[in-house]
């Protein structure tokens, strides 16, 4: 496959970078894909403006690996369409990949490259070199932090430096939109939170996010908006406020499921709309102040806390997120 070329924002005219930002950077309209007769991806119509953070969540196969692929060329698209920057997919594959960035879930860095090498070796796919290609390593070395390990091998990086370079490679072609496929699965909160900072920043420089996360405290954290896939369908899309509002109540109480059992023993008692998770059960009220007398006259250990977006996927799809 002949390599794409990078982009390279100064070229634009006036016009031409106004109509850019006027358009859409993703648009998927009627997108579908079947597998034996089943359906993974089943009609989905999304608009991302430029300078978006968008998230896509929903359980296992749910179809948002599915959507990102066809997305990115991977899949072939059965039927609708989906335009990059104003471009077609499969059509402009070439064109758009030159101006796309990807972090995929698992780290595909070369192990007998040092960082520095992984980062020319990723470049040389887009025909970049000469002093533009070095001034641009710099700024992504300091962009992940990892001056003073340019010349570490990757085995000797943690998981965080990893996902950390891993991101710094997926922007040498100073992409305008990149995807990021669970990005910060498995690295400990201190790193996730310096990722978090590093993602902010590309938001404020203007580059398009679309984020796929198991982690609802990073979608809300994060996105400016989310979608809900369940079945290959959206099922809902707005700000994570916006969801959380018009989705569920206020407050979650929590308790134990010995402590649930008790409670709930006479059904009449019930002051509010309950859900079992595991070994616990959660108590979704606009009033939480006659739940607590109830459970404090009965001496009954909960906790509270204002509801968040893991609630609202729980409520409108039914799902635990790892499911």
């Amino acid at each position: 496959m002949t390599p794409p070329t990078a982009h390279a924002p100064g070229g634009d005219t006036g016009a031409t970078a106004s109509a850019d930002r006027a358009r859409p950077a993703i648009d998927l309209q009627g997108l579908r894909k079947v597998y034996n007769g089943t359906p993974a991806v089943d009609g989905i119509d999304l608009a991302i403006p430029a300078g978006e953070f968008f998230g896509l969540l929903g359980p296992n196969g749910a179809g948002k690996t599915t959507t990102l692929r066809m997305l990115l060329g991977l899949t072939p698209i059965d039927a609708g369409s989906a335009r990059v920057l104003g471009m077609d997919m499969p059509e402009q594959e070439r064109e758009i990949r030159a101006r796309l960035g990807v972090v995929p879930q698992f780290d595909t860095l070369d192990p007998d490259f040092t960082v520095e090498e992984n980062l020319l070796t990723y470049a040389s796919y887009f025909g970049l070199s000469g002093p533009a290609l070095t001034r641009r390593i710099e700024e992504l070395l300091e962009l992940a932090n990892l001056e003073p390990r340019r010349h570490a091998r990757i085995d000797t990086l943690s998981g965080g430096m990893k996902r950390r370079l891993t991101l710094a490679r997926s922007l040498i072609n100073a992409p305008e939109v990149v995807i990021l496929d669970e990005p910060t699965t498995g690295l400990d909160p201190q790193a996730r939170h310096h990722l978090w900072r590093q993602l902010g920043r590309l938001r404020e420089r203007g580059v398009t996010l679309v984020l796929t996360t198991h982690y609802m405290e990073e979608a809300e954290e994060l996105c400016d908006r989310v979608a809900i896939i369940d079945a290959g369908r959206i099922i809902a899309c707005d700000s994570p406020r916006a969801l959380i509002a018009a989705h569920v109540e206020p407050w979650v109480i929590s308790l134990s499921a010995a402590s649930a059992r008790r409670f709930i023993a006479d059904p009449a008692t019930l002051p509010a709309r309950m859900l079992e998770i595991a070994d616990s059960w959660l108590i979704y009220t606009a009033d939480p102040a006659a739940v607590h007398a109830e459970l404090e006259s009965a001496a009954l250990p909960h906790s509270t806390r204002a509801a968040n977006l893991e609630d609202v996927f729980l409520r409108i799809t039914g799902h635990d997120l790892r499911e």
